[in-house]
């Protein structure tokens, strides 16, 4: 298929500014992209030239709606007309508005449209707008389900929520078009779908029919026929209001389907189906449990981005893109994800269904949208993009834009293997680990030095990630080494000796073998000095610590609070370590992403040795006043041989874990008896 026939490849900077309580989360600030105009540059070397951008209201108007400042946007849209970047600019993104505003007010529409008149004043030459990312998805989290401000839960909230919105959209085109006739909607919303046991496809069909009423409302559907026109009137919505949009329509340009892997789900009502940990909720009529589709067992076909897509065409045939392209796992789960949409999309359009574009979504990344911003964890998820370097860093994601960009296709090893969501492991009650391969004889990876319990939870990693290995546990090197790489379809080579065998120098094999088949090679080391060849990628590492060990710093410290021991810990020196779990997704996500050279990966939290104890004392139910600063101490050399890179979880966060899932009970009436 030639380029031309292929859909665009657009863009999109996770820009959301979410009001919780009276609190605001700004995503262009929080991932770094507000402070570095450079983005712009890198954005423009993928190969991009259509890009979802924000000129958001809460941002330029926060206070007043005649106290704009549009200074920040100003250098920014010029920017982008420098590198021919065509902007679609989005005014509102799952906000409920400035503070002098919110969704439920009856001038959000019209205060909107104000605001959107004054963009387009000042930009004049932007042609394509979303006045309101995903109305729906807005009005759900923020009036149906409380997640957001305004904190409501009842459908009339919704329904009014909703209507607002889609009033503001029909109301800001009409501001803009009277500046910019030639100016076009491009209309986004999350499109998933509900599925159920038997007892529940009543509330399925009615998720269903909901899914669709950001579209229906702005193409003028909702009329006295639609099965939502009376639901709108039972919940306080005036009939003139619904009739305003049958009435005035305003059709998008482009249908914009965001899809999520969680965007689908399965109603349960069947309490000894329900997986553990999960509540019920329900409807008034029955209880259920609300699980991802993806989870459950449904007949092939019935779910992912291509089922939704064709959805999509048969409601509507209108132009349409996916508008975001994102998941937040690991680097080869997120390339399988970014691969099935970008092939969703081009298999439709080679059928002549219009489907325009896919956008790569959080170019930059996100922070915090795996608990929907409720939580403030520093939860980061990379795009293209890794921030978590001086400078972002491009990923095996941004690689791999840059050759859909370039060529209209884009291939890796990892690719071998579908992603997670077509795996056995993929449900609540998991029936085998991996997922078959799609091809006979996969890519895969060498691992070398490999023993123990640290190899065995390489092997663990790498099974549930989907990376096809093979495992040599002998000392296999040299010719033999060099013999076996090329019988095999080998992409890249691991050498755990370095923590298996700390004191042994076999690094330099592998190395010799790698770079005679100019193949990868990742290795580990406790050293602070270190050399990296051309091909190799050397991990630096903390003191290690992993939950299948009987004994280890943490272990020992449980221990001698549980017996009601006193201990004393230094203050002046930091902690150091490394979780062997973060560390292998970590360092295999680095892999995978084409990083070369030396780099150190730790858990870190800034902590000294005597707040980690009490941190670990406090996690344990046991006495943190046992925990005594060691008066004595002397503080250590902090060089840490190479600059640490904040890729793993914290050390608090990777100590709850490691206390989760220690093969030491860690109770305190038993950690007594070990």
């Amino acid at each position: 298929m030639e380029l031309a026939d292929r859909p665009q490849l657009w863009g999109g900077v996770e820009c959301s500014i979410v009001r919780i309580r009276n609190r605001w989360r700004d995503q262009s600030v929080e991932t770094g992209h507000r402070e570095r105009l450079d983005d712009l540059e890198s954005i423009s070397r993928l190969g991009i030239e259509t890009l979802r951008y924000p000129v958001l209201w809460e941002s330029v108007a926060p206070r007043t709606p005649h106290d704009m400042d549009f200074g920040w946007h100003d250098g920014r849209l010029h920017k982008l007309r420098q590198l021919r970047i065509e902007p679609i600019a989005g005014l509102v993104h799952h906000g409920s508005g400035p503070r002098y505003t919110n969704l439920l007010d009856p001038a959000f529409p019209d205060l909107l449209a104000a605001y959107a008149g004054e963009v387009a004043a000042r930009y004049p030459w932007i042609n394509r707008f979303t006045p309101i990312n995903e109305p729906l998805t807005t009005a759900r989290f923020s009036c149906l389900y409380g997640h957001w401000y305004p904190h409501r839960r009842s459908t009339g909230d919704f329904a009014r929520a909703l209507i607002n919105q889609c009033r503001g959209i029909v109301l800001a085109m009409r501001a803009i078009r009277a500046i910019n006739p030639d100016a076009t909607l491009v209309q986004t919303e999350d499109l998933g779908k509900a599925f159920s046991t038997p007892l529940l496809r009543y509330q399925a069909d009615y998720e269903n029919e909901r899914r669709w009423l950001t579209f229906d409302l702005l193409l003028g559907q909702v009329d006295r026929t639609h099965p939502w026109y009376k639901v709108f009137l039972d919940h306080g919505i005036a009939e003139k209001e619904l009739l305003f949009f049958v009435d005035e329509p305003c059709a998008p340009e482009i249908l914009g389907i965001n899809h999520y892997l969680t965007s689908e789900r399965f109603l349960e009502h069947r309490r000894a189906n329900r997986p553990p940990g999960h509540r019920m909720s329900g409807n008034g009529r029955h209880r259920y449990a609300d699980l991802e589709a993806v989870r459950t067992s449904l007949p092939s076909g019935s779910t992912g981005p291509e089922a939704r897509l064709r959805e999509v065409w048969a409601r509507y045939r209108r132009p349409t893109a996916i508008t975001e392209t994102h998941h937040g796992s690991t680097r080869d789960e997120q390339l399988r994800w970014l691969a099935e949409m970008w092939n969703a999309a081009t298999a439709l359009r080679a059928e002549g269904k219009d489907i325009r574009a896919v956008s790569v979504w959080a170019l930059f990344g996100v922070m915090d949208w795996n608990s929907l911003l409720v939580r403030r964890n520093g939860c980061y998820e990379a795009g293209a993009f890794d921030i978590r370097s001086p400078i972002p860093r491009l990923t095996a994601v941004g690689h791999s834009v840059r050759k859909i960009a370039a060529e209209g296709s884009f291939d890796h090893p990892v690719l071998d293997t579908p992603g997670w969501w077509h795996s056995e492991h993929r449900f609540y009650a998991p029936r085998s680990l991996g997922a078959a391969s799609k091809v006979a004889l996969p890519r895969s990876i060498v691992v070398v030095g490999a023993s123990g319990r640290v190899a065995d939870a390489f092997r663990e990693t790498a099974n549930l990630r989907g990376l096809a290995h093979t495992v040599i546990p002998g000392p296999l090197a040299g010719k033999d080494l060099e013999r076996h790489l090329n019988g095999n379809r080998v992409w890249a080579i691991v050498d755990l000796s370095g923590l298996t065998q700390p004191s042994a120098d076999s690094p330099g094999s592998p190395n010799r073998a790698a770079a005679g088949q100019g193949l990868p090679q990742l290795s580990f080391t406790q050293d602070k000095e270190f050399p990296a060849g051309p091909h190799c990628l050397r991990i630096q590492t903390g003191r290690l610590f992993g939950p299948w060990e009987r004994e280890n710093f943490i272990v020992r410290v449980l221990k001698e609070l549980t017996a009601g021991r006193q201990i004393a810990l230094s203050p002046a020196n930091m902690v150091s370590a490394t979780y062997i779990p973060d560390l292998f997704n970590a360092a295999l996500d680095l892999l995978i992403d084409g990083a070369r050279g030396a780099w150190c990966l730790v858990n870190s939290n800034d902590l000294s040795w005597f707040d980690f104890g009490q941190i670990i004392a406090r996690s344990a139910g046991l006495d943190p006043a046992l925990v005594g600063p060691e008066l004595t101490a002397v503080p250590e050399d902090r060089d840490p041989g190479q600059p640490e890179c904040a890729l793993m979880p914290t050390l608090t966060n990777a100590l709850w874990r490691f206390l989760r899932d220690s093969e030491v009970t860690w109770r305190p009436s038993q950690l007594a008896a070990e």
